[in-house]
């Protein structure tokens, strides 16, 4: 079984729950440590020793393809597989029934984070054998996922989608492993309530197939990154494995506490970076304070303000801030300024979907 295997990894969702931000940007690229979140994925597959990818591509197909190319930079051999409209993970099965051409396979959902990547799972899968696996995981709220129930052996008794009594707290992590009988099961269900083949379904009519079907759990983290603060709460638990030499002093009373990657080119003056934290190329810092869990992208520039626990894309601009911000995702090339204008009002241009907290 071992040199055949494949990866189908979903990267097709619009990411409704990211607006605004997801109007110009494929979920799948949002930044985690300055690092696309489906770039992690990518790696995790390549270490698994999986050489070929499937990457299942939508309405934002051509951002995800320039983003990743032909996959050479990771060690895979990437096909993008087109799926007209989100019409479920099981779906995206069919699509890609002739790229996966029978052989077994690992589907992975483009915008989830798991620690300690998926070799072990792999490995259990070949060595095993099973028609399916899944990844599970231990979670305090499992009626918000779809829930996996065991018997004695590990085995899959039975599956579901957001229970309102669930019966484990085992949820359903995005990654699963088939091999070829899944695509008659995909043929055998029926579109779930929300107009969506659901895999949960395709891997409940393995079981009742009397199919065998495994499970794996992770024992660390895993995330997936649906909305801002799962984003920020990968970026927090990424930052926090950064493992970057101590540093030499900096001119003109700068310092830099605690692990801190820096990116080339970066310029610092009279500012405190207190990490664990990650400064990107070319960015330039003035009279700023750069406190924990705080990604800067490429090519900003921050004068004159504090920010903590947050994400700030290329080519942002902060300056002559009052107040430090913090818990807060920004764009690229977003300008956060001070106005001394009269009368001191807000002033507002602000996308579909976006949200503004503003303290007393």
């Amino acid at each position: 079984r071992g040199a055949s295997l494949k990866a189908l990894i979903l990267s097709g969702g619009e990411g409704s729950r990211l607006r605004p931000l997801t109007h110009t940007r494929a979920k799948q690229l949002m930044p985690v440590a300055n690092k696309p979140v489906l770039f992690y994925g990518l790696e995790a597959v390549r270490e698994a020793g999986i050489d070929r990818a499937g990457i299942i591509v939508g309405e934002t197909r051509a951002e995800i393809e320039e983003a990743v190319g032909n996959g050479s930079r990771f060690g895979l051999d990437v096909t993008y597989i087109e799926q007209e409209a989100p019409l479920g993970l099981a779906h995206a099965v069919l699509v890609a029934e002739s790229f996966l051409a029978d052989e077994p396979f690992v589907m992975y959902l483009g915008d989830n984070l798991i620690a300690g990547g998926i070799a072990g799972l792999v490995e259990e899968f070949r060595q095993h054998g099973p028609n399916a696996e899944i990844l599970l995981a231990k979670v305090p709220n499992p009626e918000q996922f779809g829930v996996a129930e065991l018997d004695e052996r590990g085995r899959v008794r039975s599956l579901e989608e957001k229970p309102s009594r669930p019966k484990s707290d085992l949820a359903l992590v995005g990654v699963y492993m088939f091999d070829s009988s899944v695509f008659e099961s995909v043929r055998r269900i029926e579109p779930s309530a929300r107009g969506e083949l659901e895999i949960t379904d395709a891997i409940q009519d393995l079981v009742d197939r009397g199919l065998e079907v495994m499970s794996h759990q992770v024992h660390g983290w895993w995330k997936d990154t649906g909305k801002p603060e799962d984003i920020l709460e990968a970026n927090r638990i990424v930052l926090g494995t950064l493992d970057v030499p101590p540093r030499a002093a900096l001119p003109d009373g700068s310092r830099i506490e605690g692990r801190v990657a820096l990116g080339d080119d970066v310029e610092i003056s009279r500012s405190l970076i207190r990490g664990p934290a990650i400064i990107g190329s070319g960015v330039r810092l003035d009279e700023a304070f750069i406190g924990p869990y705080t990604s800067i992208g490429d090519g900003c520039r921050l004068s004159r303000c504090e920010i903590e626990n947050s994400i700030v894309m290329e080519g942002s601009r902060l300056e002559d801030l009052p107040r430090r911000v913090d818990g807060s995702l920004l764009g690229r090339d977003v300008r956060v300024t001070r106005s001394e204008g009269k009368p001191r009002a807000f002033r507002f241009v602000l996308g579909d979907g976006s949200q503004i907290r503003i303290p007393e």
